[in-house]
């Protein structure tokens, strides 16, 4: 899958600058990088909900995109009802709902929800259908550490099973090193490193890199 090179600037400000990029089905590719460096910025582009310079699209129009932003939103329904409008299958829905713990939510008002019972309820909706790329910022940042990795193994087996490509924006270290194959790490806007994620997180080529895995404990 070819992400055609892209930058996206604010009055004389460029906050964005991308080169051409190419991600591989069934793989996980994890974003890491300092406030600022532009990887929500990135997202929200892949996801069309922002665009680049010149209104480039940086996807073919053929590569259905499946999108979860930091804030997550919930309608004013239950949770059941919240998690089929990803697709009407109750058997697919309830699934989700076991793998995730949130069954004996399943009738209780979604809006009513705390942020992380929130966050799960948004994966699960997003899950129900299969995209050729996923992009999921920050999803379980709401969650505890039970929560977190229940959705880790749900992301791993997703990306196993539809064989989409998944980019994963997170600021936890540890949470690339569980479930990423490839680390690509921003700064300024710019892609500054990528890689296996050994390679990146173990042994980074670039000085900025290694600042950023000490200073985060990697």
């Amino acid at each position: 899958m070819k992400i055609s090179a892209f930058s996206k600037t604010y009055g004389s400000m460029t906050v964005l600058n991308i080169p051409e990029l190419h991600f591989q089905p069934g793989k996980i590719y994890s974003i890491i990088g300092p406030n600022g460096s532009g990887k929500s910025t990135f997202a929200k582009i892949l996801a069309g909900t922002l665009t680049a310079n010149q209104k480039k699209k940086p996807l073919d129009s053929a590569i259905s995109v499946g999108y979860l932003p930091q804030k997550t939103y919930a309608f004013r329904m239950s949770t059941q009802s919240n998690i089929l409008l990803g697709n009407k299958d109750p058997k697919r829905a309830e699934y989700l709902m076991r793998v995730l713990q949130i069954s004996g939510l399943a009738s209780k008002r979604a809006n009513c929800l705390s942020g992380g019972e929130t966050a799960r309820m948004a994966l699960a909706r997003l899950m129900m259908k299969q995209f050729h790329l996923v992009i999921l910022d920050e999803p379980t940042a709401a969650m505890d550490m039970e929560a977190t990795f229940l959705s880790e193994k749900l992301i791993q087996e997703y990306t196993g099973e539809t064989n989409c490509a998944l980019v994963l924006i997170t600021h936890s270290l540890q949470q690339a090193k569980r479930i990423a194959d490839e680390v690509y790490f921003f700064h300024n806007g710019t892609l500054w490193e990528s890689g296996p994620k050994d390679n990146i997180l173990s042994a980074p080529a670039r000085p900025e890199t290694r600042q950023f895995l000490d200073f985060y404990g990697a």
